[in-house]
């Protein structure tokens, strides 16, 4: 878990930073599953926020685009990141919290396009 949790903080520092210190270097596996806890909150949250600010720069069309594309969006994240498995289910944090920082990178990407060139709704 503690390489997972470096690997996390190695690849994300943007949202590291916005854990607190004793996450620098968690001392065990729970203190690790707590700090990854963290980072995919925050990016979670950022990632909710960056969505609210794209779909009100949206016409209609790239409104019910944008929704298409969150839906098969989570479904890709959730068929990648977690399992069921014996009746109980898993999910990987590690593989969550990048895969909602990529969203939320595209997401504000798209949010830039259309502040400056105009929002491309093919790119949705």
């Amino acid at each position: 878990m503690k390489r997972m949790v470096a690997i996390v903080f190695l690849g994300l520092s943007a949202f590291a930073q916005q854990v607190s210190a004793e996450c620098d270097n968690p001392s065990n596996d729970f203190d690790g599953l707590y700090c990854t806890i963290k980072i995919y909150t925050a990016a979670d949250k950022s990632l909710n926020d960056a969505y609210k600010k794209l779909k009100g720069q949206l016409n209609k069309e790239g409104k019910q685009a944008l929704g298409s594309g969150e839906l098969v969006w989570m479904e890709s994240r959730d068929s990648e990141c977690s399992t069921l498995k014996d009746g109980e289910f898993f999910v990987n944090l590690d593989c969550a919290a990048k895969t909602t920082i990529e969203r939320l990178h595209f997401l504000q990407d798209r949010s830039r396009e259309c502040a400056s060139s105009g929002c491309q709704n093919s790119k949705l």
